[in-house]
């Protein structure tokens, strides 16, 4: 009789245990947040488009020798003028496509996508 109790008991804490594994937040194991760089040069982002997740924060340089923008169309963002060998750092936080551009050279194209 004792070892068919301890067979119940072990078989219940087992349970007990499998169902607190199964019941963990997976988001928990997310990555952390990272910091990713776009190089401003020869009238160029590089990278042209970015994938980061949301919480990660861009570093875009300009290493050319005149400033550039760095302008969300609509209202994600805008960096203002940033002067040669500058940069401008941006908090990814809110998910979607977010198209830019240089508003002093129109050319001047690239892409963030938040995830």
């Amino acid at each position: 009789m004792v070892p068919a109790r301890n067979r119940l008991r072990y078989l219940a804490v087992a349970t007990c245990v499998v169902t607190a594994l199964l019941s963990v937040d997976r988001d928990t194991h997310a990555d952390p947040p990272r910091t990713r760089t776009v190089v401003i040069e020869a009238l160029r982002y590089t990278p042209q488009t970015l994938e980061v997740n949301s919480g990660d924060t861009v570093i875009w340089r300009n290493k050319d020798p005149f400033p550039h923008t760095v302008t969300s169309e609509g209202r994600g963002f805008d960096s203002g003028e940033i002067a040669d060998g500058k940069s401008w750092k941006f908090k990814a936080s809110q998910k979607g496509s977010f198209p830019y551009v240089c508003t002093l050279h129109p050319t001047m194209k690239g892409s963030l996508i938040v995830k």
